[in-house]
């Protein structure tokens, strides 16, 4: 299954108020979302049957759809249920969940106005990519050619698929240097965030994270820095030089996807996975972990 294309899987997908085959969940090639970015889309996990910051996800992807400037044909509570049930359909407990957004194929053009909007959700299995043991060794990065633009050119709050175009140039990029991802920088010249995720770094003691003013807040990384300030660990939002790099001791990513993934390199500049990542990663298993199951 995990080496099936994602157009051939089975399933069920919940497609604009219906549940439909998974291979039979498509769009028209003049799709104005393929063609000119109009669609926007979240990232969700299930642990034990239990969807993490499900509310905050669902908030999201309504004000991402506002800030392409289209509303959802459905509420924040009806999407929140039809994310409930798309587990069920697909006998999952753990799980990805992915509801998408997108202007359909009324008209063909950068005006939009006449197109419906589609809106779906798919789930499907996603087990841990590493033990404890092999997280721990670190991810090797580089820094990215690519840069995050500037806010008053995107609408940088909202996740939308048009913005992950550079991302997933600097990706293959990293990839085909030999490195597992990379760091992009913003357009200043400041440390903004991994390809599809946030990154954090430790010197002692202290949290640092960039402040995200050019990038998405991730939901992951929200719970983190809540995680550590009830360690009583000290997070500064900040902007951060490349160079500052060198005199981090701790280095990891967050995202829905990531967790908390620790990284041993960026470039030139190295890190010690240590006990401040391993304790926030216990700490993030323990709050994602639905509590009912975890006391049994």
């Amino acid at each position: 299954m995990a080496d099936l294309a994602f157009d051939q899987r089975e399933g069920r997908i919940w497609y604009n108020g219906e549940y439909v085959d998974w291979k039979d969940a498509k769009v028209h090639v003049l799709t104005h979302g393929l063609h000119y970015g109009s669609t926007v889309f979240e990232g969700v996990r299930a642990y034990g049957g239990e969807i993490f910051k499900l509310k905050e996800h669902t908030e999201r992807l309504i004000a991402s759809a506002k800030a392409l400037g289209f509303d959802l044909p459905y509420s924040c509570e009806e999407l929140m249920e039809v994310q409930k049930d798309v587990l069920i359909q697909n006998n999952l407990t753990d799980g990805y969940l992915r509801p998408v957004a997108w202007r359909g194929a009324e008209s063909m053009g950068i005006g939009a106005h006449d197109c419906k909007i589609h809106v779906a959700v798919a789930a499907w299995d996603w087990p841990s990519y590493f033990s404890l043991e092999e997280r721990m060794k670190g991810l090797h990065l580089m820094i990215a050619d690519w840069r995050r633009p500037d806010p008053r050119t995107i609408p940088c709050k909202a996740k939308a698929a048009g913005l992950y175009m550079i991302c997933t140039l600097s990706k293959h990029a990293a990839n085909d240097k030999g490195f597992t991802d990379a760091i992009m920088l913003d357009h200043e010249g400041y440390v903004a965030e991994a390809t599809g995720a946030n990154v954090f770094f430790i010197k002692d003691g202290v949290i640092h994270t960039p402040r995200p003013d050019s990038f998405l807040d991730g939901i992951t990384r929200q719970t983190v820095i809540d995680l550590a300030k009830r360690r009583g660990i000290e997070v500064q939002e900040r902007k951060i030089l490349p160079e500052e790099m060198a005199d981090m001791e701790e280095c990891f990513l967050t995202g829905t996807a990531a967790e908390i993934t620790p990284v041993a390199s960026i470039s030139q500049y190295t890190f010690t996975p240590g006990a401040v990542t391993e304790r926030l990663i216990h700490d993030y298993n323990d709050e994602v972990t639905p509590k009912a199951v975890a006391a049994e």
